[in-house]
């Protein structure tokens, strides 16, 4: 299944507190469950002002749809080519 890198600017971000990080995991995990098992959240990054979320979909459109349901912004949506990390060196 194809893997998306999901940029969310949030101005901000980084001083959300872990109450307001939690309704938000909440949210999301709704909208995923409405919308079956074909999407699934990895994990996500929090920086000052930006989130950047891992998801498996079949397709873009569907993590669009995600952000739509959720009410969360979806400002870039890439899908990942290739993974590399130090071992790709060897």
């Amino acid at each position: 299944m194809p893997k998306y890198v999901i940029e969310r600017e949030i101005p901000g971000a980084g001083k959300l507190s872990a109450e307001e990080l939690k309704k938000i995991s909440q949210t999301s995990n709704g909208v995923l469950q409405d919308m079956g098992p074909q999407i699934q959240w990895v994990q996500s990054y929090v920086t000052g002002d930006k989130i950047y979320c891992i998801y498996n979909a079949p397709n873009e459109e569907m993590v669009r749809e995600h952000a739509r349901k959720g009410g969360f912004p979806a400002d870039s949506v890439s899908e990942v080519k290739t993974i590399i990390d130090p071992v790709t060196a060897e």
